[in-house]
């Protein structure tokens, strides 16, 4: 089992999956295009990935990659997303951020980070530190 201690796509939370899934925000819609399919890198994605109480905007499970797009609801959320973060890291997840804002006004550069990462963590080496992304 991957997760020691948080159940993958748990039941209990099967219908918060599939609100967030059509209800998803337009930032992670236009990701969710270059995602999918296996379109940014070659890599598989799950959007709205259940793992133990939290569901991830989305989820590499081969890379055990996590990308989550913050918007305005995370501005007040700093807590729970440090806790959110550190019980992902527990469960050998890496989260990486961006902003619903650099998604969608430097997209093209996010899907390359996001490759970057991939790519790295796919030869297990270390990733650099994030690019600087520029923000509005």
């Amino acid at each position: 089992m991957h997760y020691p201690t948080g159940k993958a796509n748990a039941a209990e939370h099967k219908d918060q999956r599939k609100s967030l899934r059509l209800n998803m925000t337009p930032a992670e819609s236009l990701l969710w295009r270059s995602l999918r399919g296996r379109g940014a890198g070659g890599w598989k994605w799950r959007r709205q990935h259940g793992i133990g109480p939290f569901v991830l905007d989305f989820y590499c499970p081969t890379l055990r990659l996590c990308i989550e797009l913050d918007g305005s609801a995370h501005d007040y959320t700093y807590e729970y997303d440090e806790r959110r973060t550190a019980y992902l890291k527990e469960q050998g997840i890496r989260v990486v951020r961006f902003t619903n804002d650099q998604v969608q006004t430097c997209h093209d550069g996010v899907v390359a980070e996001i490759v970057r990462i991939c790519g790295e963590m796919a030869d297990n080496t270390d990733p650099a530190p994030l690019l600087s992304l520029p923000t509005p």
